[in-house]
Parts: C-alpha cells; sequence; structure tokens
C-alpha cells in the first residue's frame, strides 16, 4: 500500500502524544527527526505557551512547527505564523468578571496570557502546582487588568467543578468568543474565531497544502475543530466520546504510544 502524500502531522500533547505521566514517550525526537528527513513537518498543538513547548521539544525546536495557547499564537521554526491578541478593553471587562466570581466563593486562578510571558496575581502552592508546568515564563503582577504585553489567551483554573459555575458564567458572558475546556479543570477565553482548527488551516495556507495532506490527532473538546481540519484524523482511544465520534480514524490510546505507532504504520516511516 503506498503512502499517503502527507506533509504536516498536528498532535495535541495531555491525552494524546504524551504518556500517562504527562512525559514525552520515548521515540517521540527519533519520530520527529525521522517526519523531517522525509519532507513533513510535526507541529505539537497545545494549550500550554510557546516558551513551554519549545523547553519541551528542545532538541528539534529550532525545526519545529508549533501551534501555542489553543491556536492563537503559531510559528514555524521560529517564525511568527500568526497571532490572535484580544482588543484591550475586552481583556480588562473579562478579567473583572472572572475576578467577581472568586469574590464569590468560587475557587479558581486566572492566567493572562501574553505574547511574552504569562501573568497571574494568586501565587499560592496549590495554584502554582497547576500553572507552572503549562506556562515557563510567568510573572506575577498586581493588575491583571493593567499587563504591558499583546494578550492573546485568558485561561482559569477551577479547583472545584468546572462545569458548575465557571464555563457556564462564561460561555454566557463571553460570546462570541471561544470558551474550550481544555481539561477537568481548565477552561481558555480566546480571540473570536481562534482554536486549533483556525491555527492548521492558516499553517496549511502558509505551507501550500490542504487537509488531504494533513493528519492530526487529539483526545480532548479543544481538538474538535483541530480533527476537522485534516481528513487524517485520529481520535485517541481514551478520547472524549464526541472526539471519537468526530475523528475519521482511531489510534491506540496515549499511553500505548499510539501517535507514534500510528504515524510510523500509516507512514512507512
Amino acid at each position: 500500500m503506498t503512502a499517503p502524500d502527507i506533509r504536516l502531522v498536528v498532535a495535541d500533547l495531555d491525552g494524546t502524544l504524551l504518556d500517562e505521566h504527562k512525559q514525552l514517550p520515548a521515540g517521540t525526537l527519533g519520530l520527529i527527526r525521522d517526519l523531517h528527513a522525509a519532507g513533513v513537518a510535526f507541529a505539537p498543538a497545545s494549550g500550554r505557551q510557546w516558551a513551554t513547548l519549545a523547553s519541551m521539544f528542545e532538541p528539534v525546536a529550532d525545526d519545529l512547527v508549533i501551534i501555542a495557547e489553543n491556536g492563537a499564537y503559531v510559528t514555524d521554526r521560529g517564525t511568527e505564523v500568526a497571532v490572535h491578541p484580544f482588543e484591550g478593553p475586552w481583556v480588562s471587562r473579562t478579567v473583572a468578571r472572572i475576578q467577581g466570581l472568586s469574590d464569590e466563593g468560587v475557587d479558581l486562578g486566572i492566567v493572562v496570557c501574553g505574547v511574552r510571558s504569562a501573568w497571574i496575581t494568586r501565587t499560592d502552592r496549590a495554584f502554582l502546582d497547576q500553572v507552572e508546568p503549562y506556562y515557563r515564563r510567568l510573572e506575577v503582577t498586581d493588575d491583571l487588568t493593567a499587563i504591558d504585553d499583546t494578550i492573546i489567551k485568558i485561561a482559569v483554573h477551577d479547583f472545584g467543578d468546572l462545569e458548575a459555575v465557571t464555563a457556564p458564567f462564561l460561555r454566557e458572558h463571553c460570546q462570541p468568543n471561544p470558551v474550550p475546556v481544555s481539561g477537568a479543570h481548565w477552561v481558555d477565553v480566546m480571540a473570536e474565531g481562534v482554536d486549533k482548527g483556525l491555527a492548521v488551516r492558516e499553517l496549511q495556507k502558509a505551507m501550500g497544502i490542504d487537509s488531504t495532506q494533513t493528519m492530526a490527532f487529539g483526545d480532548y473538546l479543544n481538538d474538535y475543530e483541530m480533527l476537522q481540519a485534516a481528513d487524517w484524523s485520529f481520535a485517541m482511544g481514551n478520547a472524549h466520546p464526541d472526539i471519537i465520534d468526530v475523528a475519521n480514524h482511531l489510534a491506540p490510546p496515549n499511553h500505548e504510544n499510539g501517535v507514534i505507532t500510528t504515524v510510523r504504520s500509516v507512514l512507512g516511516l
């Protein structure tokens, strides 16, 4: 069987490429190098910050395509492909609304994500333990509404039941902006129209390819649009039911190295 003409492989991280310990599985860097040798670009696609992703893939970062901040910031070998910022007044209003939830007793923390750094006011160890793995560049400020940075995402960590108050509140008050749930306790607010799917389409345009030449892997709801942008879309065996429904194919679960084994099998690497 002839391997398909894939030019771009995109993979979510948590629950997808990473193992059950949130580590890159053995063989990841070797796969990326083999893909590059075959003329195929590889892109991690994550809600993580760009600096965090570059650090995670440091040995191959100079040759990497990176989809950071759930699609709000995209680079190709260090060159900016797309950046999708909020308008300043909108950020201030939204942060104030979320802070109002906290004032009412919801146990949450806010991360205002800029191109240069991520910004927080809450500094207790419980919150930092949740934030630091995702945001390598992290600064503390007294005022999240007065940050000197280009703001591209607002992330909220709810220590309780995310769907009880915080996620529904954001969906109601942030329309028409996307509010993707990226984990059991994490929800993001994006600039209007921004998601991982948009990032993939922007990369396709920049690379002169289309969905038939794109392979994508995901497991959770913030991967939905990304899978729609790729004909070779794979839900992980451990994926959310909605992701399994939207994907064209099923890969083994993340703890069985599903991304690596599937890419090598399909492309004959």
